[in-house]
């Protein structure tokens, strides 16, 4: 088809018109997130280039989207921030779903909540940790456990990672002001302009009984320690 052929081309010149730009967008946390996800779009490119020449069929076609993690630039960095320890009680807050939908920390009482802080939709480290949380749900929902998943992507992102990833928690953004949850839960990285990889386990009243960082930002925390705190937080309650 024309359009195929015409493909590379006209990425070859929005690569242009991208690299002169770049030089104009003054050092920012938001430079380096744009420059990540043309990273991203640029080694999809490359990858399929690559495919299309070893099956020499000529014809251009995009990878799958829920698969793009698995090229995307790999996640680094030593954590450099400590959590809120258990005991505190959890600050309150109110963001929205990827539907525009309230999800209110107070609307919860009476249950344990799960809170995942996570860098960024379409990351390799989050891909993972979020799609192993959606394969072991019906041991947060055996437990009658909620599981919040915030990040400071905007909805519209999380409306998208959600559809390809087949997620059926909640993504919750902490878009504006950009990181003012995670900055109340002591996890934001503000050199890099997005949270730790961390996780909070609340009881039935609100209050922390698990706190946790993982010490590299690509670290998945552990599943199993996870689980058994959140069964220690329902039996805390009295």
């Amino acid at each position: 088809m024309a359009g195929n052929d015409q493909l590379p081309r006209a990425i070859h010149d929005l690569e242009q018109e991208f690299a002169g730009l770049a030089g104009e967008i003054p050092e920012s946390p938001e430079k380096r997130a744009i420059s990540l996800l043309h990273g991203i779009v640029m080694e999809m490119w490359r990858a399929q280039g690559a495919e299309t020449s070893a099956n020499g069929d000529g014809d251009w076609a995009w990878p799958d989207v829920a698969e793009l993690y698995r090229s995307a630039p790999p996640m680094e960095g030593e954590a450099v921030n400590t959590p809120l320890p258990p005991g505190t009680q959890a600050p309150d807050f109110e963001l929205r779903d990827p539907s525009g939908n309230a999800v209110g920390l107070h609307d919860l009482r009476g249950r344990p909540v799960v809170i995942v802080f996570y860098p960024l939709d379409w990351s390799p480290g989050c891909s993972q940790q979020l799609d192993l949380y959606q394969m072991e749900i019906d041991e947060f929902r055996r437990r009658d456990a909620e599981l919040l998943a915030i990040s400071v992507d905007s909805l519209y992102s999380h409306g998208a990672w959600t559809a390809v990833r087949g997620l059926t928690f909640p993504l919750l953004a902490d878009f504006h002001p950009k990181g003012a949850v995670a900055r109340d839960y002591s996890v934001w990285r503000e050199q890099d302009g997005f949270s730790e990889r961390a996780l909070y386990v609340l009881d039935a009243d609100g209050v922390i009984r698990y706190s946790h960082v993982a010490p590299y930002l690509h670290h998945v925390p552990d599943i199993y320690e996870l689980l058994e705190a959140v069964d220690e937080a329902a039996a805390a309650r009295v």
